[in-house]
């Protein structure tokens, strides 16, 4: 009996590594992580070195036996001959150049140099004196400042006026001015008598002022209202005005050698020029005086 069946042929393929394409990719992968690390590595420790280790590190990288000259052997004289007429004398560097002898120096330009020299010394010392003293000065002024603000918080008494203080710097100096708000008056009207408030915030002043070791002026201010009293004008009210101040200032232990000048100036320098009856006029400024630094001792005009 004859099988009359067909043969079939079945063929398998093979795929390596299943269906996740084998694990070439990780090793790729691992390379790269490595590689970035290295790289963050190295920016670090870049960053963190110093100029003197970057210089020693790359001294140490440098190869040594290649010639810093593009001519000759980079021996000493690094392809070029000593004298001018030498057929090598095309190297980079010159060896041989012409110098012109030096003038003789004589008394008078010895005399003019040190002259000049010590000129300019002088000038470059008396500006960084002055520079020093201009910052010193306005970081004290800025510390007393913000030590009065402080204080007027810190104290309940002097909390509601202040409205009544104002305090900034002026090419004079520091300035701290003390002055009439509406139905509040530093003053008793028509006289140089000082409120209670007034004297507490006047003592408050006369602390700060005490630290520091500069002089001071005092200017009285009232506003454009004439005098009511026969005989007594504006201008003898804000002079005794800024004067009953001084006195104040001085009896809380102000030294009386620091008062530069008090003066009285009426309304003829109102704060609200717009409406010079406005009550902020009147007003007195207490100004420390910005102060010019010392000279060098050895200095001469």
């Amino acid at each position: 009996m004859s099988d009359d069946r067909p043969i079939v042929i079945k063929k398998v393929i093979k795929v390596s590594g299943g269906g996740h394409h084998g694990g070439a990719w990780k090793v790729a992968y691992a390379d790269f992580v490595t590689a970035m690390m290295a790289f963050f590595l190295l920016m670090w420790l870049i960053n963190t070195t110093t100029p003197e280790q970057k210089r020693g590190v790359a001294d140490y990288f440098a190869p040594a036996s290649i010639s810093e000259s593009r001519s000759g052997a980079g021996g000493i004289l690094g392809g070029t001959a000593l004298g001018e007429d030498g057929a090598r004398n095309s190297g980079t560097t010159a060896l041989v150049s012409k110098l012109s002898p030096k003038a003789p120096k004589t008394p008078d330009s010895k005399k003019s140099k040190s002259g000049e020299d010590k000129g300019a010394g002088t000038d470059v010392s008396e500006s960084a004196i002055q520079q020093a003293m201009a910052r010193r000065e306005e970081m004290a002024f800025k510390s007393a400042a913000e030590s009065l603000r402080q204080a007027m918080q810190d104290m309940p008494e002097l909390a509601e006026l202040s409205k009544n203080l104002i305090i900034d710097e002026t090419p004079e100096g520091l300035r701290i001015q003390i002055i009439d708000q509406e139905g509040r008056s530093m003053f008793e009207p028509g006289s140089a008598n000082l409120r209670p408030h007034t004297i507490v915030l006047l003592r408050s002043v006369a602390k700060i002022i005490n630290r520091l070791p500069n002089r001071i002026s005092i200017y009285g201010h009232t506003d454009a209202s004439p005098s009511a009293a026969t005989g007594y004008s504006n201008w003898d009210l804000s002079f005794n005005r800024a004067n009953a101040a001084r006195q104040l200032l001085q009896e809380n232990y102000v030294r009386e050698d620091r008062f530069y000048q008090v003066t009285g100036k009426a309304g003829s320098e109102p704060l609200f020029p717009d409406d010079p009856f406005m009550p902020g006029n009147r007003r007195i400024s207490i100004v420390l005086l910005r102060e010019a630094p010392p000279l060098p001792a050895n200095y001469k005009l």
